[in-house]
């Protein structure tokens, strides 16, 4: 089978694997969609990659078990099931890999698609417990945007604990910012989204939020102050664009006992401590999901029926890679995902 691999440096190719093979404890899925993420273009354009360090990308797995190892237990997988992929494995005996959180694994994370065979190919090859059952109202496509984008942005929602009676800010709207803000509407909470881009803007206000801010045009501060009670402040704010300014406006721009959470990944933030401390403010991250948190979220869409196959604009066959990374790179797509026949 060919594999996508990136080698940095912006330089990608297509290389030839043979088709994997289940060890006991292990399937083949055959993959049936593999979205494309905004963290792939940190992967494209690091520096140089050593022979050692190429692997098969893509991290947002979707699709149809094919085989399944000697070891591995009829309930926990049968050919032919539908299935979501979560994208990490650990040691399995850490706390973290015990409660789930292999992304935090004390000892040897793999994360599929960065330091382990991803999706990006035909086939596949996982541990059997990775795999979570994609509900049968849900697209391949949908799962392969829980099993990422859409995912990082519920467990954001869970992370600030976000009510039905709360203002949220959400800076920035690209792939994981437009799925909080999907979601946040339908947790029932008022939305305001912000992003530079006019395009991704009109995406958010179709996608329902309750007002636009464009922090080119308009101070974001202010504006979301404006448009709270009392001009306090937002409940809570999600920060999405890894950019240092909207870190910090996104700390400002909550009420005093607010929640910012950070979800760009990379970079830097500034601020003065007295933001923090005088105004009792809260800052938190949240890296991904854990497995649970990723079922859940694929329920949640399901039985809510939230069109998380609306956040994709453009659909790809695998050999087009080349030409959707560039085109996702210069922001001329919203999200994309290569789909398999």
């Amino acid at each position: 089978m060919k594999g996508l691999v990136f080698l940095g440096e912006g330089k990608m190719e297509f290389r030839d694997y043979p088709d994997p093979l289940p060890g006991p404890d292990e399937v083949i899925v055959r993959v049936k969609a593999s979205g494309m993420c905004g963290s792939d273009l940190n992967h494209l354009n690091e520096p140089k990659r050593r022979e050692d360090q190429i692997v098969i990308e893509g991290h947002e797995p979707c699709g149809i078990i094919e085989e399944v190892g000697s070891a591995v237990r009829p309930w926990e997988a049968r050919v032919g099931d539908r299935v979501m992929v979560y994208h990490y494995d650990g040691c399995r005996t850490c706390p973290n890999c015990r409660t789930g959180w292999m992304q935090n694994c004390d000892n040897t994370r793999i994360a599929f698609g960065g330091n382990g065979h991803g999706a990006h190919a035909p086939f596949m090859k996982v541990p059997a417990h990775t795999l979570i059952k994609l509900p049968g109202r849900l697209s391949f496509n949908a799962g392969a945007a829980v099993g990422c984008g859409s995912g990082t942005a519920y467990a954001a929602l869970k992370r600030v604990n976000l009510l039905a009676d709360e203002t949220i800010a959400i800076f920035g709207q690209g792939p994981v910012g437009l799925s909080c803000t999907v979601f946040a509407k339908a947790f029932g909470a008022r939305v305001i989204a912000l992003d530079v881009g006019e395009e991704r803007l009109q995406m958010a206000k179709d996608f329902g939020a309750d007002f636009v801010i464009n922090p080119m045009k308009d101070d974001p501060v202010k504006a979301i102050r404006d448009l709270t009670k009392g001009g306090l402040g937002a409940d809570k704010a999600i920060e999405c664009s890894s950019n240092s300014v909207a870190r910090q406006q996104a700390l400002q721009a909550i009420k005093r006992w607010g929640t910012t959470c950070l979800v760009g990944v990379h970079g830097l933030m500034q601020f003065e401590c007295d933001e923090l401390i005088t105004n009792q403010k809260n800052l938190v991250g949240s890296l991904t999901f854990n497995k649970n948190l990723q079922d859940e979220c694929a329920g949640f869409v399901a039985e809510r029926g939230i069109d998380v196959d609306a956040l994709f604009t453009h659909e790809f066959q695998l050999d087009q890679a080349v030409e959707a990374y560039a085109l996702f790179e210069q922001r001329k797509i919203g999200k994309g995902v290569f789909v398999f026949d």
